[in-house]
């Protein structure tokens, strides 16, 4: 029987068999190799209150099943998709992609994570060259600085947390700050991006603060909670006398799949959309067989067989790699 694993109610995490239902037209299935924990969206999800909920961000599986009308997918073929914490997967095949020769799977599914971030590297304003400023450096900080960095931007990312600046500074971000250089000559007011990915009001107010005249703060982070007393008073206050546009970093802004230009799409008011999740993520996975992102040391894997464990460990901070990679290969039942 599969297993996968569920939250059933607030914060309690437990792993539970499952049935894999008929393949339909245009799906694939196959056995889980791994699958990547996103620590802030599953721990967000666990002091919610919609339950139950399949945890699960991103998974590497081998092919198994093609279901009718799929082409170019192989049978023991290993390809990348937005899967769940589960000893099986089943996808629309148009919705997973293969794997670069030889990537490793634990590899693969960080390619999740940099999507996060990968929208408002294709949308924004800012042009390489330019000054950004990453505010949080967790697991999503930390690769939308890479991102940022490989496509020519000046990074500087700021974090209160010793551990994580060091982190970052290990892996090629040299200019790490545990806070807002709100001071520097060569900063405040030439930042033309600050991406905020830690959810704090504190850090967007700064970030609106530092940014240069027209400059973006792109809301990357979630703001699971209230941190501070500020009002909106403070934050529009930014705004409007530094002239920033400030908006959401929703990833979900562009198509699942790029789309051509049609004239009937033109007709219709929809937009020519050359970018697209899928896009990024296919950039990603490149990018990570090309050792682009630094992750040495920065990934720490766990099996499934103790949900309830390794996420109480996350909650309490126990774990200091910002990478968790569940391995499937070995669990029983599957």
């Amino acid at each position: 029987m599969p297993m996968e694993i569920i939250i059933p109610s607030r914060r309690t995490f437990q792993l539970r068999p499952y049935e894999d239902q008929p393949l339909q037209r245009g799906e694939i299935r196959g056995r889980t190799l791994c699958t990547l924990i996103s620590q802030g969206t599953e721990i967000g999800w666990a002091n919610g209150d919609a339950f139950p909920v399949r945890p699960g961000y991103a998974a590497v599986f081998e092919v198994e099943e093609v279901g009718e009308g799929v082409t170019g997918v192989t049978r023991g073929e290993r390809r990348f998709a937005m899967g769940y914490h589960r000893s099986s997967q089943t996808h629309a095949a148009e919705h997973t992609l293969p794997l670069p020769d030889g990537m490793a799977p634990d590899t693969a599914v960080i390619a999740r994570l940099m999507g996060v971030s990968m929208t408002t590297l294709m949308t924004t304003k800012a042009r390489p060259g330019d000054r950004v400023v990453i505010t949080g450096a967790g697991p999503v900080g930390f690769l939308a600085a890479h991102l940022f960095q490989i496509c020519g931007y000046r990074v500087t990312v700021v974090d209160p947390d010793a551990v994580r600046r060091e982190q970052l500074a290990r892996s090629g971000i040299s200019d790490t700050r545990s806070a807002m250089p709100l001071d520097d000559p060569d900063l405040a007011g030439r930042v033309a991006l600050v991406v905020d990915c830690s959810g704090h009001e504190g850090a967007v107010l700064e970030g609106c603060r530092i940014i240069r005249r027209m400059g973006e703060v792109v809301l990357v982070g979630v703001p699971w909670r209230k941190h501070t007393d500020l009002t909106a008073y403070d934050v529009l206050n930014a705004v409007f006398f530094n002239h920033v546009t400030l908006r959401s970093g929703w990833e979900w802004e562009l198509p699942m799949h790029a789309r051509s230009f049609l004239w009937e799409e033109l007709l219709e008011g929809y937009n020519n959309a050359p970018h697209s999740i899928f896009s990024g993520l296919s950039r990603a996975l490149d990018w990570l067989a090309e050792d682009k992102i630094p992750l040495h040391g920065l990934v720490h894997h766990a099996k499934p067989d103790d949900p309830a464990t390794l996420y109480g460990d996350i909650m309490a901070r126990h774990i200091v790699e910002p990478f968790i990679v569940l391995d499937w290969s070995q669990t029983a039942d599957r």
